[in-house]
């Protein structure tokens, strides 16, 4: 199988790197610029080495450096923001900071005639996010490409088979990105996109056949893609040996529970455990405030409730959870910074009496398991489900969570949901929507009689990958309806407002 190694210098973008690379059928992995030598990547037989971004400086001693001998392996490498850089200084030449090159955000990009930029006009969009730039390129590099503040803005040494881009072809915002990492994986690496989704699915299932055969494992069972698809290849995997476990942990969506026990029941034949477990959690988050305080309480209780029904079924070898990318890297795993803790990620307590955590998703983005969701054979209504947080809507409440606050929320939320689905076609609605409760109160006026209720503020996103996201631009006559709907219809509100953030600056989720 052909394979792509990244090698991860602490970016933000760096499993989307990993995305944008398996949709042309490529296989890619991550590695940790300080878990793997040059001697090492020439035994794996890569064919082909990128080099991430990161917030580091290359003249800064603390910064993640690399040997320069992978410069000659002979495999061809092109690096992407601070790898672009990376490469520059490791080949002999020169990196500067200047204010008047920095540049963030969309930007022109022009072109010269180069492989790298095959079938690409020579001006277009790309992605800029950095202060440092290549001053100078080292011996045997050309200038590529250029902005009209940055000199270099590509750099290549065809005879070595070496690249740089400072922009970022792996975001969305830069239009013709999938087309570079096209001609990288093929013109020059020579690929022809030998990995499917299906060939995934088997390597899992045969992998933990062996792993965790006549073995008991517990699956954390939200009733989502995420761990309904693990649920499912685990089965596959070990069959009866599976017990799954859904905890309702009273942070669910309008009539949510009931939803996700008879679907999985009737649609899936799940040997399911329902675990009734709101009151629970409501008195664990009392008083808690801090959203990363929400996650690490649910995450824990979450492990507590688990292993008290695993104590029930008798001894369990390994839990499962559906733990996909976001959750890991927005959980700041590797060298990248934390966005915000997974319940299921650095929400989890130091001490677990389980043997093992077993996550067969880690390595895969929302849509890819979409699509292993659809080869495994699991219902639309549940691939296409709308995304929904671990901690549930603890951290769609702002401050404090209450039993009252959590009724005002589900009822506004549904509301929302159901003026969405009425006023879109199935194709033209967002890929995700949703109502937080805020910690906000106004004034308002019902009946000639002044109110000091909430503000609930409207949150919907377009995305494919969530690792970025745009604001979705609705229809004001669902907004009208929406916001009507919830001050009218739902005690304690006063007020509705549209959020018209996207991600980056901001995350999907509020907290």
């Amino acid at each position: 199988m052909e394979k792509i190694l990244i090698l991860d210098f602490g970016g933000q973008y760096n499993q989307l790197i990993a995305r944008r690379v398996r949709e042309h059928h490529v296989y890619a992995e991550i590695k940790a610029y300080n878990r793997i030598t040059p001697d090492e990547i020439r035994n794996e037989r890569y064919r082909g080495i990128i080099f991430t971004g990161g917030p580091n400086s290359v003249y800064d001693p603390a910064s993640p450096h690399y040997d320069p001998a992978v410069l000659a392996l002979n495999i061809p490498i092109l690096g992407i923001c601070y790898g672009c850089q990376l490469i520059a200084f490791m080949a002999g030449g020169a990196v500067s900071s200047a204010e008047s090159a920095s540049e963030y955000g969309k930007t022109v990009l022009t072109v010269m005639d180069h492989m790298l930029f095959d079938g690409i006009p020579k001006e277009s969009i790309c992605w800029m996010s950095h202060t440092d730039y290549v001053s100078k390129v080292p011996s045997g590099f050309k200038t590529i490409a250029v902005t009209s503040h940055c000199p270099c803005a590509a750099m290549g040494d065809e005879k070595r088979k070496l690249y740089g881009v400072q922009f970022h072809p792996e975001v969305t915002h830069t239009e013709y990105g999938k087309r570079i990492l096209e001609n990288f994986l093929f013109s020059i690496c020579g690929c022809t996109g030998d990995w499917k989704m299906e060939d995934y699915a088997g390597r899992m299932i045969a992998r933990y056949r062996e792993e965790l055969s006549g073995k008991t494992v517990l699956l954390a069972l939200s009733g989502g893609v995420d761990s309904a698809v693990a649920g499912l290849l685990l089965h596959r995997a070990i069959g009866e040996n599976l017990i799954c476990v859904f905890v309702d942990h009273g942070l669910l969506r309008k009539n949510e529970g009931d939803y996700v026990e008879q679907t999985l029941r009737k649609k899936l034949g799940v040997n399911m455990i329902r675990v009734n477990a709101g009151e629970r959690f409501i008195q664990k988050l009392s008083g808690v405030t801090d959203p990363e305080g929400k996650r690490r309480v649910i995450g824990e209780e979450f492990i507590r409730v688990f292993e008290e029904e695993a104590g029930r079924i008798g001894h369990v070898h390994a839990l499962a959870q559906g733990t996909i990318y976001p959750d890991v890297i927005e959980s700041g795993s590797g060298n990248s910074a934390v966005i915000k803790s997974h319940h299921n990620v650095g929400g989890l307590p130091d001490v677990v009496s389980f043997d093992a955590i077993v996550e067969p998703l880690r390595d895969l983005f929302k849509d890819e398991v979409r699509s292993l969701g659809k080869s495994l054979g699991l219902p639309e209504e549940l691939v296409w489900r709308q995304p929904f947080p671990g901690p549930g809507l603890a951290v769609r409440v702002i401050g404090e969570v209450t039993e009252e606050k959590l009724r005002i929320l589900r009822e506004a939320d549904a509301v929302f949901s159901e003026e969405v689905i009425a006023g879109s076609m199935p194709g033209c609605r967002p890929d995700q929507y949703f109502a937080v409760l805020t910690d906000t109160r106004s004034v308002g006026v019902m009946g000639d009689a002044r109110t000091y209720g909430y503000t609930v503020a409207l949150r919907a996103v377009s995305t494919d990958d969530f690792m970025t996201a745009e604001w979705t631009r609705l229809p004001f006559e669902i907004l009208e309806k929406a916001g009507n709907r919830i001050t009218n219809e739902i005690p304690g509100v006063s007020r509705v407002v549209y959020d018209i953030t996207s991600k980056p600056p901001g995350t999907v989720e509020w907290e």
